[in-house]
């Protein structure tokens, strides 16, 4: 990830959740916040619902290679909390970047 930090504290999740505006689909949900900073931080939840470690870790991969690839077209100074749904277990990297680029435009972050 070029510009983009993570959010590492259970307080910045905490706050995005509280703060943010959230959106969903079938496999995962976005909460997203404008921050003081000129960069993104990304924070990715995948709860044990969904599976076994080996599982929330691929989802993990998939969510961030997905945004990584996006992320010149998504606007910048952002806190974004991505939720993996139990839906997204077993999905292919296709169905997920699809499904995140789907989020990132009902929130109007796009940049085309």
């Amino acid at each position: 990830m070029k510009e983009t930090e993570s959010l590492k504290k259970n307080s910045d999740f905490k706050e995005v959740y509280r703060n943010g505006k959230s959106f969903a689909n079938k496999y995962l949900i976005m909460y997203v916040m404008k921050s003081r900073l000129e960069t993104n931080r990304l924070g990715i939840s995948v709860s044990k619902k969904v599976g076994n470690s080996v599982v929330r870790h691929r989802i993990t991969r998939l969510i961030r290679e997905s945004y990584r690839l996006s992320e010149d077209s998504i606007e910048k100074g952002l806190d974004i909390v991505v939720v993996a749904r139990v839906g997204a277990k077993g999905r292919s990297f296709q169905e997920i970047d699809s499904a995140l680029i789907h989020l990132v435009k009902l929130h109007k972050i796009w940049k085309s």
